[in-house]
């Protein structure tokens, strides 16, 4: 089965093909059937450990295995106070760990529930409603708003989604969708309605391979609190053994009475063992996952607790835990003697609040917070037309008493071109690669009275994605303590530069290509020069600041340009070791994906 990745490749009528998809009627029951037989469930096969297997391990291991031998000998030299002391110790320490380990899983499937069940799917050209789980590459479906996207999917008709795949890629707006992209399983339709065939299901989606990760890391790793009990289990057990053995030398060529020192001995190994060490240690972590639950964090492990005390380099996203992952009106911007109040009415204007766009849902809280509400309802919208990326505006009809006019906003180049000449362009996108540069969304408004022949522009709105209340002394505080605090984020660099320095975590953020050894930062460098050089050769008498800024200029379109292109094979990339030091100097990494961030963390645990 191809990848996802092939599949983005591939345009609309050759990925259909490939997937022998027919667009109109769909899968045929018979071959639906058999395709399931073939790739099996969508879903992500989870192996339930049996009652019996989750207690049986709290009973196995090097400290339980002594503490049960020690019973046994008590038992042996009828020793019985010790024997149930004993058992009570280690009934007691198995209870608490299954309990908090059921109270976790109990939460986690009640989260497990609330993913993807059904999806509208055509088959045997009639759409209808099935689980999610039978679906199979080939299928046709239709995703709209408020779905959660099955599986991975190509989308082939329709005219645009928005899909919010914070959760998979960390970036913090829905991104827009049209015909040949691809839509990643488990985002979020947050708004548009479009056909789309799938492409891969279960482990083999992108949400699928992430789960893989994280299975893997939980396979390959125990934790440091796990080495260490089993390394103190072993030390007291060999010590034990040592221990009886000379004495039972000893005893033999002294010719003592052999069973008053096996009775000495058996006593010795019982004193030796730890038995009240796993009771201690599992009520001590119980309370830490009881502090925990009640800042509503789930504790699927004790010893996990343990482990993050323990570490020192802390990688964390950025979407949603650093930030609100909202967006937020930053400072509004007003051109031709306008206001701010006005720029912020307008705005409104041309947004709908029942809508609940993430990007209009801050002009509505904007205008509550100012006292604007009231102003607003002099106005009425006789029509309204929503975002679409390809015309990436919104625009409204507006009337006010027997005055009406169109209020429109959008990407500020699209609604300068909307303008007329008689306001300076040069000084308004000056603003907005100010704005870009910082890491903010921006905005353009605009309004047209019915008189006039081309709209009026009113000014920019920048947005962002505000960080936590809490994030900046959260972070600060664990600095003091001496973590090394890393960002990781699915964003652009100039976001997460942007919410990097405002956190205090530091702007040596790297793009997430450096991770795989293919930087292209000496190629940017060397466009640099070669266009200072040219442009001094061609126009020798400009100044040392129309050149930096001509070179700048270069540079971005170099950056755009690579964003979309892979290096040649024959480019030379850095060295594992390298790359070990780039993430160790590094505050953060942008656009990365899941398994960028399982390499970051597996390239910190051995460097």
């Amino acid at each position: 089965m191809a990848k996802t990745e092939d599949y983005e490749k591939l345009s609309v009528d050759e990925t259909l093909k490939a997937l022998q998809a027919d667009m109109e009627k769909g899968l045929a029951p018979e071959e639906a059937k058999k395709r399931l037989e073939q790739y099996g469930y969508n879903e992500i096969p989870e192996k339930e450990e049996s009652i019996f297997h989750r207690v049986f391990r709290r009973f196995w291991g090097p400290i339980p295995g002594m503490i049960e031998v020690a019973a046994l000998l008590s038992a042996v030299v009828r020793r019985w106070e010790d024997f149930t002391i004993i058992m009570i110790l280690l009934l007691t320490n198995a209870f608490i760990d299954l309990w908090q380990e059921s109270k976790a899983l109990n939460a986690l499937k009640v989260l497990k529930n609330k993913l993807a069940k059904q999806a509208l799917i055509l088959r045997d050209g009639k759409f209808q409603t099935v689980d999610a789980k039978e679906l199979v590459p080939g299928d046709i479906i239709k995703v709209k708003i408020g779905d959660l996207v099955p599986a991975d999917v190509k989308l082939i008709a329709g005219d645009y989604i928005q899909a919010d795949q914070s959760a998979l890629t960390g970036e913090s707006l829905p991104v827009s969708k049209m015909v040949g992209d691809v839509a990643y399983s488990n985002s979020i339709i947050k708004q548009g309605e479009m056909l789309a065939v799938v492409i891969n299901t279960a482990l083999n989606t992108f949400f699928g391979k992430t789960v893989a990760l994280v299975a893997k890391a939980q396979r390959e790793e125990k934790s440091h609190f796990q080495k260490a009990v089993i390394h103190i289990g072993n030390y007291l057990i060999i010590i034990t053994i040592f221990l009886a053995a000379i004495i039972l030398i000893t005893a033999m060529f002294r010719h003592e009475d052999m069973l008053e020192i096996l009775r000495f001995t058996l006593i010795l190994t019982v004193a030796a063992i730890p038995v009240a060490l796993p009771a201690v240690l599992s009520v001590t972590m119980a309370v830490g996952a009881m502090s925990l639950a009640k800042k509503q964090a789930i504790v699927s492990r004790l010893v996990s607790i343990e482990e993050l005390a323990g570490v020192d380099v802390l990688c964390s996203d950025k979407t949603g835990t650093l930030t609100q992952n909202r967006m937020t009106v930053s400072d509004p911007v007003p051109f031709g003697g306008h206001t701010v109040q006005e720029l912020m009415l307008y705005a409104a204007l041309a947004s709908k609040e029942e809508n609940k766009d993430p990007i209009e849902t801050p002009i509505f809280e904007y205008i509550q917070k100012t006292g604007q509400t009231k102003e607003l309802t002099r106005y009425q919208q006789t029509k309204f037309t929503p975002f679409d990326p390809v015309s990436k505006r919104t625009e409204a009809i507006v009337k006010s008493g027997d005055k009406t006019f169109l209020v429109t906003k959008g990407a500020s180049q699209v609604i300068l071109g909307l303008c007329g000449e008689q306001i300076n362009q040069e000084e308004i996108l000056g603003k907005v690669e100010d704005f870009a540069e910082k890491g903010f969304r921006t905005l353009g408004i605009a309004v047209k009275q019915p008189e006039a022949e081309s709209f009026d522009f009113i000014g920019l709105l920048p947005l962002f994605d505000p960080p936590r209340e809490d994030s900046k002394s959260t972070i600060k505080e664990a600095m003091a303590l001496g973590l090394d605090v890393k960002m990781v984020t699915g964003d652009n660099i100039a976001i997460a530069k942007q919410i990097a320095n405002v956190l205090g975590i530091g702007d040596n953020i790297f793009d997430a290509r450096d991770l795989r050894g293919a930087s292209n930062k000496e190629l940017i460098i060397l466009g640099k020069i070669i266009s200072t050089a040219v442009f001094k050769k061609l126009s020798p008498d400009v100044s040392e600041r129309d050149t930096e800024e001509f070179a700048k200029g270069v540079v971005k379109d170099i950056e755009k340009e690579f964003e979309n292109i892979e290096l040649p094979k024959g480019y030379v990339k850095r060295h594992e070791s390298e790359i070990i030091s780039v993430i160790e100097e590094a505050d953060g990494f942008a656009q990365v994906f899941p398994e960028d961030k399982y390499l970051i963390v597996d390239r910190l645990q051995k460097a």
